[in-house]
């Protein structure tokens, strides 16, 4: 899968809209990763209004890049009626990784903005999207066409590996 050898960081964007469509693709392949008891325990904000994206802009001081995307997608978590409620973190981030694989494979940048578990980057998040009753923000991810490019590190360490 050449996206997980390709994906970086971009923080920078043409101005130009993303198709619908292709924010729908993001989200689809977000819902398919896998979750603790199959709980899907996400929801997804997909922002295009200016002034909202300027307010995620803010929640930290590493979030500015998103200010200038065309559209900004704030994965969401639930934590009431859920089985495993302590696992949502991890399954937020299966979900959040999917996103950001299908985004180079349909052209697009994305960045990986922390809102969870730093509460304050959480709060400024959520009043936001509005204080959406019942979800939390666990990041911010700006989505656009790439006005930059970036090779990718390899990060293979072979002393990393411990065979038994």
């Amino acid at each position: 899968m050449d996206e997980i050898f390709t994906r970086v960081s971009i923080r920078k964007f043409e101005d130009r809209p993303v198709e619908p469509e292709k924010i729908t693709q993001l989200i689809r392949a977000a819902m398919q990763a896998p979750s603790a008891g199959n709980q899907q325990p996400w929801e997804f904000f997909v922002v295009t209004d200016r002034e909202k994206i300027n307010a995620l802009s803010e929640i930290s001081p590493y979030a500015a890049c998103a200010k200038n995307a065309p559209a900004v997608i704030v994965p969401c978590y639930r934590t009431e009626g859920l089985r495993w409620s302590e696992t949502v973190l991890l399954d937020l981030s299966c979900a959040t990784e999917n996103m950001l694989l299908e985004a180079v494979s349909l052209g697009l940048g994305t960045v990986w903005l922390c809102a969870a578990p730093l509460n304050d980057r959480m709060t400024k998040a959520e009043a936001a999207l509005g204080d959406p009753e019942g979800l939390h923000a666990f990041a911010v991810v700006p989505v656009g066409y790439p006005a930059e490019t970036k090779q990718q590190q390899d990060r293979f360490d072979e002393s990393r590996i411990h065979y038994l």
